[in-house]
C-alpha cells in the first residue's frame, strides 16, 4: 500500500484485525520489550503501546510479526517489485513481452525520490534525544537503543540521494559515557555502505553527514534491510515497494525523509569512537562492549502525532525473521541469478542467520559417466562467499542440485540427510582460517576474526544413516550420548577451559572412538555439547548450539584426522566441540520479575487477554 505515514498503517492494519492497542501504562525499561516478545511468540498481532510512562510518544512494535501480515502492507506491490528484480536480472523481457510488462514503467516511476520544498511533516518539532522512547529490551543492556532504525548517508564524492546509502544499523540513545542529548552510539558491520562513506570523509579529513529516520512509510523500513542486486538504490526500491515516491528535503545539509516520523541528524568525525553495547543480539547473545563511531547530534525532529515503531532481536526466530522471509519472497530468484551456477540459498535463520548457509549449486564439471566430486561447486563456494553480507558466512554447505533436483535447502532436516549421505570428510572439508567473520559473532579469535569452512558434497551416496543410537565406549567426562537427527550424535562433554585442555579431551575421544570406527560411520557428525538433552530436543536448537557457539579452525576435530599436503581431514566421523567456551558472548535471559507483570497483562479485563 502507498502508505504516507506510520500513521496510516497502523490504521490500516487496525482495521483489518492485525493490531491492537496497549493501553495500560507501560515502563520502556524491559516491560514493552518483554510484552513484544511474549505476543510475538505466540503469533500474536502488532501492538501500538498508547501510554509509556515518562514519554509523550505512542510506539508501535511487531508491524512485522508474521509473514502474513508483512504481505498484508505491501499487498499491493510485492507482484510488481518481484517484477521489476526479473527485469533487471533479464531486460530483455520486456522488450519481448512489452504488454506483459506495462505497467512496469508506473513502478519505475514510484521509485525516483521526489523533493519537497515545502509541507515537511516531520520538521514541524524539534526535541532532545532523552525526549524519544527510551526503549531498552535485554536485562544487561548498555542503554536504550532504536532498533529500526533507518541510517541515511551520502558519498561525499558524489553527493545526492540516487548515490546514497540507506542501511539499519543499531543506534545506542543512552548509557555508557555518551554525553546525554549530544552524542549516540551508531553500530555498523564492516561491509556496510556507510563504511565506505566514512572512510571516503575520514581520508579528506572532512565529517560525515548521517540522519537517521524512524517510522515512515513501511518501505522506508524495509528498504533499509534489503540485500538488493548491484546498482539498486534502497531509496528508489523503497518508493517502489511503498507505491508511492520517497519525498526528501535538506536541511542544513542533512537530508530529511519529509514523511518520516522522526529524523535525527549529525555527523561522524574522522577516527571519533566511544564504547557502544552491550546489546541482546540477534544470535541469542549479547554482543559486547566495543567502540564504534559516535554521532554528534545536531537536530531531532518529528512530526506530529509520531509514532515511534520498535523491535526486539533475540534468539531465532524473531521478528527479524519474518524480515527475512518476506526479503526471500521478493528477491528469491535475484541472488542465485547474480552468481552463475547457484540454483538456490539459505540462510538459517535458527542458526542466527550468518553463522550458516546452505546452498545447492550446478556440478557440470564432472560427466556423469566418470567419478562424481565437487569441482564447480568449489567455484560457487568462493564466489558466495566474496559477495555482500554473504560473505559473513562461517559455515557453508553447498551441494549438487544434480545429486536431487527436488532437494530445497528450506527442508534443512532432508538437506543435512542428503549431505551427510555423500560427504566424504578426506576430500570435502575447505578452510579459511585466520579471516573475518560477523560482528556480532563472538565464536571466533576477537572482534571480526575467526574462520569459515566451506563442505560441499557432490555424487552418489556413501553411507546410509544411522537412526538408533550406537553403543559406544565414551572417556571419562564425556557422556549422555543423544542422536540428534539421523546421522548426528550430540555428546556431553566437561566444562570448556581452554582450547589445550579441550584438543586433549576430544583427542582422547577421537582415540577411543576410532576403536568403534565401523559402527560410527552411519554417524558422520558428532557434537560435543554441555546439554546433549536440549540439543537432541529440537532442530532449531541443535542448529542453533551447533554454529553459533563453534570456530571452524578451532572446535573442528575428526576421528583419524590427518593433515595431507595443507589439507585437513578426518577417515571417520567429523566432531564439532560447541561448548560454551569463556570468550564467548553470554546468552540473554528474560527477567522474571518482568516477565510477571507481562503474565498480569494476560488476565480477564487487560489487553493481552486471549493473546498471550
Amino acid at each position: 500500500m502507498g502508505y504516507k505515514s506510520t500513521q496510516e498503517c497502523i490504521v490500516d492494519l487496525e482495521k483489518h484485525g492485525h493490531l491492537i492497542r496497549i493501553k495500560e501504562e507501560v515502563s520502556s525499561e524491559l516491560e514493552m520489550a518483554a510484552i513484544h516478545l511474549r505476543v510475538f511468540e505466540n503469533g500474536g498481532p502488532a501492538l501500538l503501546f498508547e501510554n509509556i510512562k515518562d514519554c509523550k510518544f505512542k510506539a508501535a512494535s511487531n508491524l512485522y510479526g508474521t509473514l502474513e501480515r508483512s504481505k498484508f502492507i505491501f499487498r499491493d506491490s510485492i507482484e510488481k517489485i518481484k517484477t521489476l528484480i526479473d527485469l533487471k536480472n533479464n531486460p530483455l523481457e520486456a522488450l519481448k513481452h512489452p504488454l506483459k510488462y506495462a505497467d512496469t514503467a508506473l513502478t519505475a516511476f514510484s521509485a525516483l525520490p521526489k523533493k519537497s520544498n515545502f509541507n515537511n511533516p516531520v520538521l514541524q518539532n524539534q526535541i532532545k534525544i532523552s525526549e524519544l522512547p527510551q526503549i531498552k529490551c535485554w536485562p544487561d543492556d548498555g542503554g536504550a537503543f532504536i532498533t529500526l532504525p533507518i541510517v541515511y548517508s551520502e558519498d561525499i564524492d558524489k553527493p545526492g540521494v540516487m548515490n546514497s546509502n540507506l542501511g539499519m544499523y543499531r543506534i545506542q540513545l543512552s548509557g555508557n559515557n555518551y554525553i546525554p542529548d549530544k552524542e549516540i552510539g551508531l553500530h555498523y558491520q564492516l561491509h556496510r555502505g556507510i563504511g565506505v562513506h566514512q572512510s571516503k570523509a575520514d581520508a579528506k579529513g572532512q565529517p560525515l553527514k548521517v540522519s537517521i529516520f524512524v517510522g515512515g512509510p513501511p518501505s522506508l523500513t524495509l528498504g533499509a534491510v534489503m540485500p538488493l542486486p548491484e546498482g539498486m538504490s534502497e531509496l528508489t526500491f523503497a518508493g517502489a515497494l511503498g507505491n508511492r515516491r520517497i519525498r526528501y528535503t535538506y536541511d542544513e545539509g542533512f537530508c530529511i525523509a519529509s514523511d518520516a516520523d522522526f529524523v535525527i541528524t549529525g555527523e561522524l568525525y574522522p577516527n571519533e569512537t566511544k564504547p557502544e553495547g552491550p546489546f541482546g543480539d540477534h544470535l541469542g547473545y549479547y554482543s559486547l562492549k566495543h567502540n564504534f563511531p559516535v554521532m554528534r547530534v545536531h537536530k531531532v525532529f518529528h512530526r506530529n502525532n509520531a509514532i515511534w515503531p520498535f523491535t526486539v532481536v533475540g534468539r531465532p526466530p524473531q521478528e527479524d525473521t519474518s524480515f527475512g522471509a518476506l526479503i526471500h519472497e521478493i528477491t528469491g530468484t535475484a541472488i542465485p541469478k547474480e552468481i552463475p551456477g547457484l540454483i538456490e540459498i539459505n540462510a538459517v535463520d535458527a542458526a542466527g542467520v550468518h553463522p550458516l548457509l546452505l546452498t545447492i549449486g550446478s556440478e557440470r564439471y564432472t560427466p556423469y559417466n566418470k567419478e562424481r566430486k565437487p569441482q564447480e561447486i568449489l567455484t560457487i563456494a568462493n564466489h558466495i562467499l566474496g559477495s555482500g553480507q554473504l560473505s559473513l558466512a562461517k559455515y557453508l554447505f553447498i551441494t549438487a542440485g544434480e545429486d536431487n533436483p527436488k532437494l530445497t535447502t528450506h527442508d534443512i532436516a532432508a538437506y543435512f540427510k542428503h549431505v551427510l549421505e555423500r560427504v566424504d570428510f578426506t576430500r570435502d572439508l575447505h578452510f579459511y582460517t585466520r579471516t573475518t567473520i560477523d560482528t556480532l559473532d563472538y565464536s571466533g579469535s576477537g572482534l571480526n576474526s575467526g574462520s569459515k569452512v566451506v563442505i560441499a558434497a557432490a555424487g552418489n551416496k556413501l553411507r546410509e544413516l544411522g537412526t538408533e543410537l550406537p553403543e559406544i565406549n565414551l572417556p571419562e567426562g564425556f557422556h549422555n550420548p543423544k542422536l540428534v537427527m539421523p546421522g548426528v550424535i550430540a555428546i556431553e562433554g566437561l566444562k570448556y577451559t581452554d582450547q589445550a585442555a579441550s584438543e586433549s579431551q576430544i583427542q582422547n575421544l577421537s582415540q577411543l572412538l576410532t576403536l568403534n570406527f565401523e559402527l560410527l560411520n552411519p554417524f558422520p557428525l558428532i557434537i560435543i555439547c554441555d546439554n546433549s538433552d536440549f540439543v537432541s530436543q529440537s532442530l532449531n536448537n541443535f542448529l542453533w548450539v551447533t554454529f553459533t557457539r563453534s570456530n571452524p579452525s578451532n572446535d573442528i576435530h575428526g576421528i583419524a584426522s590427518f593433515i595431507e599436503n595443507k589439507h585437513w581431514g578426518c577417515r571417520g566421523s567429523l566432531v564439532i566441540d560447541a561448548r560454551i567456551k569463556p570468550h564467548h558472548a553470554p546468552p540473554l535471559i528474560k527477567d522474571p520479575a518482568i516477565e510477571k507483570r507481562v503474565d498480569a497483562m494476560g488476565v480477564k479485563g487487560k489487553s493481552l487477554f486471549g493473546i498471550i
